[in-house]
């Protein structure tokens, strides 16, 4: 069966919750961080996330592929974008990260079908 990155993402948003609840000051931490990261510096948001989404596929993350794919649809991002940051990935990690590259593409149209 394919996954699908919107119920991979559906399903681990309540689990996430979870862990918030559980070590809620970790948590702040780590979002505070990730405001910080992702803020427009002197790369903006939309770049950034396509650097977290190459880490996600290198790393071979589906919720990371799901999570940053999302936002990138969001933020404009193209296919064709995606496809590059799917060829770094594969240059950077090899034949595991161009498994999940396809991975990425398929995240990207499920997620555009809106």
């Amino acid at each position: 069966m394919a996954k699908s990155y919107k119920t991979i993402t559906d399903d681990l948003n309540p689990y996430l919750a979870e862990v918030k609840k559980g070590v809620p000051d970790v948590m702040k931490g780590f979002s505070q961080m990730a405001r910080a990261a992702t803020s427009d510096g002197a790369l903006d948001k939309k770049a950034k996330e396509l650097i977290a989404l190459a880490i996600g596929i290198a790393t071979r993350c589906d919720g990371c592929i799901g999570f940053h794919t999302k936002a990138l649809v969001a933020l404009g991002a193209t296919r064709a974008e995606i496809e590059e940051v799917c060829g770094m990935s594969v240059y950077m990690g090899g034949g595991p990260s161009f498994m999940y590259a396809a991975d990425a593409l398929r995240a990207f149209d499920e997620f555009s079908e809106n």
